[in-house]
């Protein structure tokens, strides 16, 4: 580790500070219905869709609407890639999209996924590019920051289970924040020299005469809200990682500011809301807390390298002219500190997109993407995920607590009962049952063996991260598994889909209950929720959950191959 390596981290941790608060209270202004600076344009919208905005939705119509909504934009996105090879914008004549990845791609981007079988720059037209899986960049992040809007709502007023309504929540968080925020940041990206056109591929002489094509195509618009809408899924197959994409130290800076950006404004809107600022600093606090331990791990243990690779003489030690540690799968005008970083804020906030590839890291630098994961989209987390992730652990950590003093426990004037805990846990289940049935049979079947690269501990790893990954709507991935087969786009799809929607609904119902409670005073009994013992109970919870659940299988992967290495043995 560097000072350098350091100094750019503390940089990066201190700009997410900065802008919490002023975006923050923009979010709260736009759900609120006071920004309305593109209000003709709104207003149109509403009258073509048929939609009242001023409606208030009961959770079940709510929840109901999403649904409805995301199954539609699913389907059409599936017809679309069918239909590639005779639809425009194909300079390439790409061929149509093979039904199994069509069908785990749009469910994938519909839900804020996207995880890519396939290579970008050899499978999809810029149609499908720009109007499909773009398009699905912003809607399915705006549904995402709807849902937890609506969660906010539901803790903060009485209501008899309304939450608001969802296409004017959807809209505004298109409207007033996705697309201008995407806009200003694409004319970024291109200033600093990613490409944006509808060129034909170039075909190119190198310096040493060989021939090579460089793949062309409109990718700042779609790198922009790839990052604001942690969404991950890349243009190229090399994602973030490749010069055409994020070309200088500059935008890999702001790609990884752009992930954590508008989560971070969401915490301290949720205070806003709430009325109680000082409970979103204290949930802010224990989310930085839980990703500056992640960035530490991952840094030290790539820092560090490879003991094997010492032992043969490799020269691990940074110097002026030697890099150190491991830099294998690291882009090298990045580095080991900026790669951890990207590793760790990228699975952090279940965006997926990479700037080094995760299946080279040492097995505890694996160990951190996959443990953030795991976590459950809770440290800072995606766009809207994050916040309702984090507010069901909440509701479970008050709970633990009112168990603690013998109290019905109470959550902002709320009191936590039977059904909240019942919603709350099913949402913490749904999650790790999925992933840990479906590794387990792809372990156990032919075909889920049969993508594996590697065997031993670093092929159970690879299994395991690619079902973490796509059930917290991450979408990254260790290469080593070979995903483009029909048992996997088919169970990776059925995942996806799982891991969205199986959690949303539980989640809103939570929103719903919590809407129809009276708010009482805070008394004696009342857990304080704006303290270090919060915040240390709140990690502990979090943290806990995650390891008695995952463990085992922890154990059995990225930890035994830890050991294995330390000890000089090779799988």
């Amino acid at each position: 580790m560097t000072v350098n390596g350091w100094l750019q981290i503390a940089f990066f941790a201190v700009a997410i500070l900065l802008v919490a608060k002023p975006l923050g209270v923009y979010l709260a202004r736009v759900y609120d219905g006071s920004v309305r600076w593109l209000a003709p344009v709104e207003r149109i919208l509403y009258r073509l869709c048929g939609v009242d905005p001023e409606e208030d939705q009961h959770w079940t119509r709510y929840a109901s609407a999403m649904l409805i909504f995301s199954l539609i934009t699913m389907l059409l996105t599936y017809v679309v890639l069918r239909l590639q090879a005779v639809l425009p914008l194909n300079p390439q004549h790409l061929a149509a999209v093979p039904d199994r990845q069509s069908f785990e791609t749009s469910a994938s981007f519909t839900a804020n996924t996207n995880w890519q079988s396939y290579s970008g720059e050899s499978t999809m037209s810029y149609l499908s590019q720009m109007t499909q899986l773009a398009y699905h960049n912003f809607i399915s992040a705006a549904v995402g920051m709807a849902v937890a809007v609506a969660l906010v709502r539901g803790l903060a007023r009485r209501s008899a289970g309304k939450l608001g309504n969802f296409y004017a929540d959807l809209t505004r968080g298109t409207l007033y924040v996705l697309l201008p925020l995407s806009f200003v940041a694409a004319l970024v990206f291109i200033q600093q020299g990613t490409i944006q056109n509808f060129k034909p591929y170039l075909t190119v002489t190198t310096l040493e005469g060989a021939k090579q094509t460089l793949a062309m195509g409109p990718v700042a618009s779609q790198e922009s809200i790839k990052q604001l809408g942690t969404n991950g899924g890349g243009f190229f197959n090399a994602n973030s990682a490749h010069p055409f994409e994020s070309p200088t130290p500059w935008t890999n800076f702001w790609s990884v500011f752009m992930i954590f950006m508008i989560p971070s404004g969401l915490v301290y809107m949720f205070g806003r809301m709430v009325k109680n600022t000082r409970h979103g600093w204290a949930v802010w606090a224990a989310m930085f807390l839980l990703f500056f331990a992640g960035v530490t791990t991952a840094y030290w243990s790539e820092a560090r390298g490879n003991p094997i690779h010492g032992a043969r003489g490799l020269d691990l030690v940074a110097s002026e002219t030697n890099p150190g540690g491991n830099m294998e799968g690291k882009e090298v005008r990045f580095g080991i500190a900026n790669s951890a970083l990207f590793a760790t804020v990228t699975t952090d906030a279940s965006c997926g997109c990479v700037n080094a590839m995760h299946d080279s890291f040492t097995p505890l630098g694996g160990l951190v993407p996959l443990i953030n994961m795991q976590l459950g989209e809770v440290v800072y987390g995606g766009v809207g995920a994050g916040l309702y992730g984090i507010i069901v652990m909440i509701v479970l950590t008050v709970f633990i607590a009112g168990l603690m003093v013998g109290r019905t426990p109470e959550y902002l004037g709320k009191k936590i009962q039977a059904r909240e805990v019942q919603m709350a846990m099913l949402y913490a289940l749904v999650f790790p049952a999925v992933i840990l049935t479906l590794t387990g049979l792809s372990v156990l079947l032919e075909p889920g063996r049969a993508g594996l690269n590697n065997s031993g501990p670093h092929g159970l790893s690879e299994i395991l991260y690619a079902f973490t990954s796509t059930a917290a709507n991450n979408g990254s991935a260790f290469g080593g598994l070979t995903g483009s087969t029909y048992y996997y786009n088919t169970t990776l799809g059925l995942n996806t889909l799982i891991g969205r929607f199986g959690m949303m609904v539980p989640m809103l119902a939570l929103a719903g209950f919590m809407a129809e409670k009276k708010v009482a005073p805070e008394s004696a009994g009342t857990f304080p929720v704006t303290g270090g013992l919060f915040v240390g109970l709140l990690v502990s919870v979090v943290l806990i959950l995650s390891a008695l659940t995952f463990f085992p299988a922890l154990a059995l992967g990225p930890i035994v191959e830890h050991l294995s290495m330390t000890a000089g043995k090779v799988f």
